[in-house]
């Protein structure tokens, strides 16, 4: 009887330790494209940039449905299994519409840094060859979109109204370089 009362209890926490932030969040399965340019390759949840070509668009990302209002949360854990090249975006939420653009990418140096394009915030270190690293981002349109890092939060940031979707992969920053192969896993949505 203890036995399955642990069974019970390890098969409840992980969908309650997958999420951060407060909820109840409802689980979502939005749809995606997937977007390869330049030298980028996907296979499957893997992603690379095979050259070094510091100009022109260097892209492997898997993009998803468009959402406008409420409170979207996506999660992801990404390990860098290569990378010669640096500065290279891995995670960005994008505005659709009239405003349309890059509105947060997390990128990463050589060396392992992880920080916001924008603005240039360092977010977090140990991004490192072989090291798994699980990303959290919040964002309730019309208020603000949060950054956790490994559970921890980095960084939270105004987020105007409108219409967001999500992209995941790897792509050149306009300072950056290849090549990288990153393996993408644990992907999820929520939204309350």
């Amino acid at each position: 009887m203890l036995a399955a009362a642990a069974l019970g209890l390890a098969v409840c926490t992980p969908a309650a330790d997958a999420q951060v932030g407060t909820g109840p969040w409802t689980a979502d399965s939005p749809g995606y494209s997937e977007q390869e340019r330049g030298c980028g390759d996907i296979s499957g949840l893997t992603f690379k940039l095979t050259c070094s070509t510091g100009s022109g668009d260097q892209r492997a990302e898997r993009r998803y449905a468009t959402y406008t209002g409420g409170t979207h949360q996506f999660e992801g854990s990404f390990k860098i299994t290569s990378m010669t090249g640096s500065r290279i975006s891995l995670k960005q939420t994008f505005r659709d519409g009239s405003n349309a653009g890059p509105y947060f990418m997390l990128a990463v140096e050589k060396g392992g840094r992880m920080y916001a394009v924008e603005g240039g915030a360092t977010l977090g270190s140990g991004a490192t060859v072989g090291t798994s690293v699980r990303v959290n981002t919040i964002n309730q349109v019309g208020s603000s979109h949060k950054v956790y890092l490994n559970g921890s939060l980095k960084q939270t940031i105004s987020s105007p109204g409108g219409s967001y979707y999500d992209k995941f992969g790897s792509y050149r920053t306009s300072s950056g370089a290849g090549p990288i192969t990153v393996q993408w896993s644990g992907i999820k949505f929520w939204h309350k």
